[in-house]
Order: structure tokens, then sequence, then C-alpha cells
């Protein structure tokens, strides 16, 4: 049996499939808290010593994995206007499995370095201006990282025509950089895959190693890339066989959306957005959580009216406590549902801000309506994922997930109409992720046997 572990090195936990790579069947699954305060590598040992107990010859199987432990791939943006270059580089750093910890327009003058120095990003994407057209604030920003020896590696996105300045700025200065394709060659177009693709080698080159998460090269020679940007190829492989999908991962810390939707060009029309909407989209709400985020989730729920304002004071209270120990797992009933009810709310807002949003308005000629977002009423199926979703009751799971669409949401949403819904309790996703590009065949038989076929 030829096979493969599937690793997905997590914030918390490090997650490990044994996949026939003759089959694309499940063989065993094991998982062990990310041993972060060692060595990332002694909890992948822990699994693997698991997966061998029942297939021997998992300890010489090939492995392929993903990391988002030690705080992921935190990624700096700095643009020309906030809303167009700088815009398109947050949604084109979100889609290449960063978590974006600062946004900058207009330049790196010293208050502005100050706060780039101050969120820490492991990279900065550099962007701003069409091809052809201003080049001077991106290369005044490349002049100021050279000139500061900026530590970390840079991603140069802008102006084609400029890059030369840049690269030359910054070789000057010995600053690690990558040169990509400019994400907004003119405007109204985002191109996102070179840029994405340099993103994800500076990060395999410079990133994994950097965080010295392992003694050991191997740790660094299995990683394929930030565990984001492959669940985003693992969704893509299932929205190729199901149609319009949407997946919904709630974390600790954070909620992660993906979606993969067609888009309509004769509705190009209603959205007023300088940057459109993309086919695959990934957002990242930092504020959305079950643990370190509990109390801003409940804010936000308050705020986008996911929240009753009678319920406030007691789900706070049941957040507050979470924040505190992040540890806490519950196992009473009491304590399950208001777990239950954090993860209704993150995934409820999240949603929200993912999705668009349908008002109509008066202008010139009278009522008009106007989009914004990313219309997913046409998502065919919506997935849940994380812990608090993966450990609960399979019916109550569903239940929760239906509970965040439908028609009759107040605001305008343009949230799912009546999706299929399922949670991936094998942190499937992932390992398709990791197969989609050298075993597609295998890929495809994960969705089918262990996400589709598991409902």
């Amino acid at each position: 049996m030829d096979l493969v572990v599937c690793a997905d090195f997590g914030s918390t936990f490090t997650k490990t499939l044994l996949v026939s790579l003759d089959d694309g069947a499940v063989i065993a699954a094991a998982e062990h808290r990310t041993t972060i305060d060692t060595d990332v590598l002694d909890g992948f040992a822990a699994c693997l010593d698991v997966l061998a107990r029942t297939t021997p010859a998992a300890v010489d199987a090939q492995v392929r994995a993903c990391s988002s432990a030690g705080g992921g791939l935190r990624i700096g943006v700095i643009g020309n206007e906030e809303l167009v270059t700088a815009e398109a580089g947050r949604r084109v750093a979100l889609s290449s499995g960063g978590r974006v910890v600062h946004v900058g327009d207009g330049g790196l003058y010293a208050g502005r370095l100050t706060a780039l120095n101050a969120a820490e990003p492991d990279v900065v994407l550099l962007v701003g201006g069409t091809d052809g057209g201003n080049a001077d604030v991106l290369v005044d920003a490349a002049a100021t990282l050279g000139g500061c020896a900026w530590p970390g590696p840079v991603v140069i996105a802008g102006n084609v025509d400029a890059a030369d300045q840049v690269s030359a700025a910054l070789g000057d200065g010995g600053v690690a950089y990558e040169l990509a394709a400019n994400v907004v060659p003119r405007i109204g177009v985002l191109a996102p895959e070179s840029a994405r693709a340099a993103i994800r080698s500076v990060f395999l080159r410079h990133v994994i190693g950097g965080k010295h998460l392992s003694a050991s090269d191997d740790f660094v020679a299995m990683i394929s890339g930030p565990t984001p940007d492959v669940v985003r190829s693992g969704v893509e492989v299932l929205a190729d066989r199901v149609g319009d999908v949407a997946v919904v991962d709630v974390g600790g810390a954070t909620t992660d959306v993906h979606s993969v939707v067609e888009l309509d060009p004769e509705e190009s029309g209603l959205t007023r957005q300088v940057v459109p909407p993309t086919r695959v989209t990934r957002t990242v709400e930092g504020d959305l959580g079950m643990r370190w985020s509990a109390v801003s989730t409940v804010e936000r729920g308050i705020e986008f009216g996911v929240v009753d304002r009678d319920e406030r004071t007691a789900l706070t209270d049941v957040a507050q406590r979470r924040r505190a120990d992040p540890g806490l797992v519950p196992f009473d009933r009491a304590g399950l549902a208001d777990d239950r009810r954090l993860a209704e709310v993150a995934v409820g807002v999240s949603l929200r801000r993912h999705a668009g949003r349908q008002q109509v308005g008066l202008g010139d000629g009278g009522r008009i309506v106007e989009r914004t977002g990313k219309d997913l009423r046409e998502v065919e199926l919506l997935v849940g994922s994380g812990g608090a979703l993966r450990h609960a009751d399979r019916v109550d799971a569903d239940a929760l997930l239906r509970g965040c669409t439908g028609t009759d949401v107040p605001g305008g949403w343009l949230l799912p109409r009546a999706p299929r819904v399922l949670v991936d309790r094998e942190c499937v996703l992932a390992a398709v992720g990791l197969l989609a590009s050298s075993h597609r065949g295998v890929a495809e038989a994960l969705v089918e046997g262990h996400l589709l076929g598991a409902d």
C-alpha cells in the first residue's frame, strides 16, 4: 500500500491523517497538542506513534504538511490608496493564507514605519500603482524598507515599470525580496495568483525556518504552505465537485471563511466596489473566536444583531471565563451549550462580514439597488470546521449552521439561502489541499468518501 501522512500543525493541535494513495481511503487518524513549547515535531512524533499502531508502515510513509503554528503567517500590506491597491493587497494577503496584521497606504514615512514595526509581520506585501501608472509611493516605500535594513522578506507586487527601482532599493539594504506581477495591473482588475505564489515561496524559505519551531530541518522539508492557503486549495477541489461552496472554520482566536462562488457578470453593474469580488475569497476575523477572542465575539454579535441585548450580560460572563482560561474544555451540558452559542455567534457574524449586502437607495433616476461584498445566496454547500463544531452532536452542529442562513435575515445580507450543511469532522480539507496538485484523484476521493460521503 502506498501511503502518505497528511499533517496540519495548528496553533493548538497537530492533526494527522494516514491516507492511501491507491484509493484515497483514510487508514488512520491521530491528533496531539502542538508542542510549540518544545519542538513541534514532538507532537507529530506522538501522532505518528498512534498511526503506526494501526499500520506499522506509517513510519516510512512520505509526509505532506501545512502549518499555522507559532501564530501562522503574519502579513503587512503597504499600498498607494486605501480603496484601491491597499485593499487589493489586503485581499491577496488573505487569499495567500496569511493573517493581515497591518494595512497602510500613502507611503512609509516615520509614523507609518513605526506602526508596521509594531505589527511584527513575517512578510511585507508591497503594492501600488497600476502598470505604467504612478510609482512614487511604491519606490519611496521600498527605499524606506531598504534604508532601515528591514529584517523580514518583502514581496513586490506593484507597478511593474518600477520593479527595477524597487528591487535595487531593497537589495542595496540587504532586504530579502521576491518579485511578482502587479496585483492591480489596471483599475477594476485584481490579479492575485503571482503574488500568492511569491508569498507562499517566502513563507517556506524564510518564515517556517525563521520561527524556530523545530531544531530539525525535517520540519521545513515537510511543509507545503500555510494551513489556510492549503485549505483554500481543498475548498476549490470541493467546489469543483459540488458547485458554489462556503467553509467556516471557528478557532480559539480567529474565524476563517472561505468561499468559491461563480460570479454573474450581468450583475456587476450593481456593485460599487473599486476592487471587485473574486471567485475564490478568504476572510479572517481576528476578533471572532471561542477563547482568546470570546469577549469581542459577543460584542460583534450585538453589533450585527446576532446577540440579543437581554442575553448580553450572561454571554459576556461566559466569554470572559473562556478568555481567562483558553484551555477550558466543558463537559457538562451547560458548558457545552455556552460553547455552542459562542460558535453560533462567530459563524453568524463571520458569514455576514464575508458576504455582501444589498440595499435600496435613491439616485437621480429614483430607487436604485446597490450591492457590496460577495453574493453567497446561491451557495449549495456550507461546511463547518473547528473543534466547537467537530466535537458537537451532528444534529446540533447542522442546526447551528442552518440557523445562520436563510432569506429572512434582516439587514439585506446576501447569505446562503438554503444550502446543504455538513461538518468536516475528520479535518479532511487540509489533506485534500495538500494532495490537490500532486494526487488530484486521491484528493477527489477524499472529498467523496470522507467529507461528502460521511455526511
